[in-house]
């Protein structure tokens, strides 16, 4: 299979206490139009779990906390919170038999905001994802060649004054460094550090971009994906 053709999934959530909304959940996740071939069967598996898995997340774990938040509330005679959830994707590249999702999840609980960001690279011809490796040569010297490329753009960033960092981001990048945290651009492979790792958490989730034919960076081969 060379391409896939998607559509969102989506869902809503919301959860009370004494019948006030205190949790609201959202989610929208791709699903292959196709479900009946075997490569759509499995893409849709994954994501109708992570769907599920979510939503038990917030059932567990964020909704006693907005349990919480609405009792303090009460408590305190402060206006009642509404805290809300996210998890939303983006197809980033559908081509040559690769399928390239980003995700994102948002939260706001207690008036704190968090933001974590997801990416899943599919092989459409076998229906598994494809590891940072499969984009360059064999025992090529992944982790370094993304090191400097995101240091060589944050030294860049800094100097025109676009963004902030760390002091300590040199550090900091080598041990947050993750190899699941990237997906495809038609241009090139993005790769990225969690919101508050490198940055403050104002900057978002720092992402960089490492072009195909630079640094040994390439498309997958035909051999790669059979």
């Amino acid at each position: 299979m060379d391409c896939m053709d998607t559509e969102l999934f989506t869902a809503e959530r919301e959860w009370t206490v004494d019948g006030i909304p205190v949790l609201t959940a959202r989610l929208s996740l791709p699903r292959p139009v196709d479900q009946k071939s075997r490569i759509g069967k499995r893409i849709d598996r994954f994501y109708q779990l992570q769907s599920r898995s979510y939503l038990r997340y917030c059932e567990k774990l964020l909704f006693p906390a907005s349990q919480a938040d609405y009792r303090q509330a009460l408590a305190l005679s402060s206006p009642l919170p509404l805290n809300t959830a996210e998890l939303t994707c983006r197809v980033t590249c559908a081509q040559s038999g690769v399928l390239s999702v980003s995700t994102l999840m948002r939260e706001c609980i207690g008036g704190r905001r968090n933001v974590m960001q997801r990416g899943d690279t599919w092989d459409l011809r076998s229906g598994y994802p494809l590891p940072l490796s499969a984009f360059f040569p064999k025992r090529y010297p992944i982790r370094k060649t993304l090191l400097k490329c995101a240091e060589t753009e944050i030294r860049r960033r800094q100097e025109q004054g676009i963004s902030l960092y760390h002091d300590a981001w040199q550090q900091e990048l080598r041990r947050a460094f993750n190899r699941e945290n990237f997906y495809l651009t038609p241009d090139g492979l993005r790769f990225f550090w969690q919101m508050g790792s490198i940055a403050p958490p104002m900057e978002g989730i720092p992402t960089f971009c490492l072009p195909f034919s630079e640094d040994g960076c390439r498309w997958p081969t035909d051999e790669l994906l059979r």
